[in-house]
Formats: C-alpha cells, structure tokens, sequence
C-alpha cells in the first residue's frame, strides 16, 4: 500500500516536492520523477483591496498556507517521496520584513497594485524609463517591484530607518518563503525574479546601483540572487514535515511554467492563463530589446549561463470571469462560460476590454479601465462570458504580434497552460483568433512541474531539464472564417482604443 510522501523511504519511489504560490492560490503538489502528480492540495487566498486599484495579500495567509497545504500533500498516500523541494511563485509581489523576527511589517503588495502609478508617469516625465529599459527589459510601471517597495519604506512608520540600518530584509515570495523555511538562515532569490523587480541589470546579472539611487532602494535590503537550480538551503523551521529537505529550484511562475511546458529552446513559447495571462517567448543567450512595449526578461539561469525570454503581460485574463461570477453575479461558476460563449454565434458584436487594474502589454496603460461595448437588448449574460473569453484571445494574438514586430521568432504553435485551459472553447478561440495551432499539455500542472524540474536538477536527481519529455494532451487547429476573424479583429481593435482614451 502506497505511504505518506516523506515515510518509510525504503518503500517508495524518489520525487519532487513543487510549492506554487499564486495570485489566488497556494499550491503543493508532490511529483514522481516522470512528471506526474502523486498528491496535490490547494488552499484559495483571500485578496485585500484597501482602496481602488489596491491590492493586498496577508504574508501570514501565505505561510499558513504553504505549510497546510504541504503537510496535506505528504498525508496523502503517493507511491512517492519528496527527495528535493522547488518553489514557484507569483512575480513583482513584494514583501518587507524584520530580519530579527521574520515578521511583515505591512501586507505585501500584489503585482497588481497601483498605487504607484503617480510616482511611475512621474519618472517618465523626467525620462527615466530609457535607463530602466535598457538595464531590465522592463517598462516603467507600478506592475514591478521597485516602486512597490520604495513606498513600503517611505509609509511604514521608521521603515526606511530600519532598511538603512540593516534590520530589515524584502524580497518577493520566493524570498520570503525561503526565509521562513530555512527558519531566517537564508535570504535569496533567483535571476528569473530578480529581473522582475525593475532594479536588476539583466545583462551583468547584478543589482544596479544606479537604479537603487533612483527608486531609494538601500542595497542592505536585498537578497542575493542565485541561479534556479542549485542549493537554496535546507528546510530546518522547527515543526515542519519537511524537515531537512534541500530546498534546489526556484523560478518565477511564468519562468517555472516556460520551463514546464519543455520551452527550453529559442522560437518555443507558451502563455498562461491564471487570472492574468504571461506569454514568453524564449530567445537563448540573446536579450531581445523591444520597441513595441514588450518586456525582455531572464528566461533561465544555471551554472551561471543566462537565457532570455520576451513577455507580454496581460493583466486580466481569469479575473474577468471572477469579475462576471462575483461582481455581477451573471454565471454561478467559471465552468459555465463555455456552454454561455458556445451559445452566441461569431462576430457578435459585444467587447469586453478587462481594463480592470490598467492595460499591460503591448499598452501600458495604467489609468486605463476596463469597457464593455456593443451591447443591445438582446445582449445577455451569455455575450458577457464570450466576450471575456474572446478578450483573451484577443489579447493574446496583441502580444504576439508584438513579439514578431520585434524580431523574436514567434512559434507556428503556442502551447498553453493555466486553469482557464481546461475550457475547450476557450482553446478553440485562442486557435481561431491567433490563427494557428495551439497545444494543451497532458500534465496541467506545468508551473508546478517547472519548479520540480529545477529542484530536481539543483538535487542531482535529474540530469537536466528535458530529461522528461513534453507531452501535447490535445491539439486545436483553427477553422474559423478568415472574413469573420477579420472583423472581429477590427472591432476589438475599435474597442481598445476607446478604452484607451477613456471613451465608453
């Protein structure tokens, strides 16, 4: 009979624990070394939104979290144990903490957030974003992490005393996990998130000097950055089942996933659709500079060789169905807007542009807010959650078109990933829209399998990141009307710019 994932070793086949800590979510699912998903559990995050373009999360909710879902995973008989720990998490979420006692002193501030959006047109305006560009591949937008933790220090009482002065730490999830899981003896991060954080020179795999004078950022505060496979640390905080356990891969969520979906070489790509959706392409050992408002990031790095991605970044994807369930309470459940989209014929005429928490890529647009256009009195619930879905797509086919007028080789199939895949219609819309083939893997679990992969490398457990192929689950092709993608490509496009210029 199978044992709990860390028991009677001598029974059980070897695998890898992957801990995925999301936006709404966070994750432990316990892997063989084949790739597939022995045990899993999942524990939703509570969201806080303090004032209008806010967004929060409780760093106590995540660590309570990690270890619940943790301890339920290694409970569940598997077949397997956890030979090496990987973490995978959400990017440009920032936390700062005393180092004395580990404790927050403010909640972390969420991707999402923008509450610096005033501080970003700002340095804009006094033209700092070619400085920050040309070092991090990265726009300058309240989306990273710098000017979130700028403001951390400037409105926490005796913050920014305290950063000077060494008694504090900051990093994103990652980094905060890793602290408490080696019980504060280990404060690092790796290069993929360490790139998201606007104050990263991705070419010299260095924090910059000039950028951390420009945000006021002390230098004391940060971790050290690190490859993502390799040796983090050890599990050593007293009361955990993993005690002891080597802690060997971490990697951004998008990065873990590019990993997980065997995107390893230049002109593979994958997007993901989680409740934003992050398309990368992977360029190798080449930074890819953009001039159409893409993003140039750290794909990878191990035994110190850097690779490259370039991303688009839409921040509303799966938030614009929550949106429909829970804010206008039209569909009872996400899985209801696939049977709702399949009832509404092509070229319908309603456009949902989720302009929620400002546009991302290829825009960047933070005062921009969502719009809904086209509606008749014969609209319905049903053309709402098409139109959600089809903003999706949409969005996705910007952000490659984006990639391909930069230069980066764009794939002839994207391969997909996220919760929001496991809608056919929705992959048959992406298929349509984008007009070309797109593969759903068979292991839905891609970011999570990322992280394993690292930690199995950094462990010596795997000889290297393609040593599990990557399987396709389903493939969809387009066949929709060339006319009538046309035209719905021209609405969107109408639709965008009114959303842009603030029209309804």
């Amino acid at each position: 009979m199978d044992e709990p994932g860390l028991l009677a070793p001598g029974l059980l086949a070897p695998g890898l624990l992957a801990i995925d800590q999301g936006t709404t979510s966070t994750r432990a699912i316990l892997f063989d070394l084949q790739g597939r998903a022995r045990a899993t559990a999942q524990i939703e995050l509570p969201q806080h939104y303090p004032r209008d373009g806010w967004v929060e999360h409780e760093p106590e909710d995540i660590w309570r979290h990690t270890l619940a879902t943790v301890r339920d995973v290694l409970a569940q008989p598997s077949g397997v144990r956890a030979m090496a720990i990987g973490i995978a998490n959400q990017r440009e979420t920032v936390v700062v903490w005393e180092r004395a006692t580990g404790r927050a002193i403010h909640r972390a501030i969420v991707w999402q957030d923008r509450r610096t959006a005033p501080q970003c047109a700002r340095l804009q305006a006094e033209g700092a974003e070619p400085l920050v560009q040309a070092r991090t591949g990265l726009r300058l937008d309240p989306y990273f992490s710098a000017t979130k933790l700028g403001w951390l220090l400037d409105h926490v009482d005796g913050a920014r005393a305290a950063a000077e002065a060494g008694r504090l730490a900051c990093g994103t999830i990652d980094s905060f996990l890793l602290w408490r899981l080696t019980g504060g003896a280990v404060h690092a991060t790796d290069a993929t998130n360490a790139s998201r954080t606007m104050l990263f020179d991705i070419h010299r795999q260095a924090w910059d000097e000039e950028l951390l004078h420009l945000f006021r950022i002390p230098v004391a505060l940060l971790p050290e950055v690190r490859d993502n496979a390799g040796a983090f640390g050890t599990a050593d905080a007293p009361g955990l089942e993993i005690q002891g356990l080597p802690i060997t891969g971490m990697a951004g969520d998008q990065q873990a996933a590019l990993i997980g979906q065997g995107c390893l070489a230049p002109g593979t790509a994958k997007a993901t659709y989680g409740t934003g959706c992050f398309a990368l392409g992977h360029t190798g050992a080449q930074a890819v500079p953009s001039s159409h408002r893409m993003l140039t990031t750290v794909a990878s790095r191990l035994d110190g060789r850097v690779a490259y991605a370039v991303e688009g970044a839409i921040f509303v994807a799966g938030a614009a169905v929550k949106w429909l369930r829970d804010g206008l309470g039209v569909i009872a459940a996400a899985a209801d807007t696939a049977a709702l989209a399949a009832a509404v014929p092509d070229g319908h005429g309603v456009y949902m542009v989720p302009g929620f928490v400002g546009l991302g890529a290829p825009h960047w647009q933070p005062g921009a807010r969502g719009l809904v256009c086209g509606l008749t009195l014969d609209s319905t619930p049903a053309h709402l959650a098409r139109a959600a879905l089809e903003a999706v797509a949409f969005q996705t086919l910007d952000l490659l078109d984006a990639m391909a007028a930069d230069g980066a080789v764009v794939p002839a199939t994207l391969r997909v990933d996220g919760g929001m895949v496991a809608n056919d219609w929705l992959c048959q819309v992406l298929a349509d829209v984008l007009d070309r083939p797109v593969e759903r893997p068979d292991c839905a679990e891609t970011t999570a399998w990322g992280a394993a992969l690292l930690a199995g490398v950094g462990a010596d457990v795997l000889p290297g990141l393609g040593a599990v192929p990557w399987v396709a689950g389903r493939r969809f092709v387009p066949g929709m009307d060339t006319a009538v993608r046309m035209g719905m490509l021209r609405g969107w496009r109408l639709a965008v710019r009114r959303a842009l210029l603030g029209e309804g």
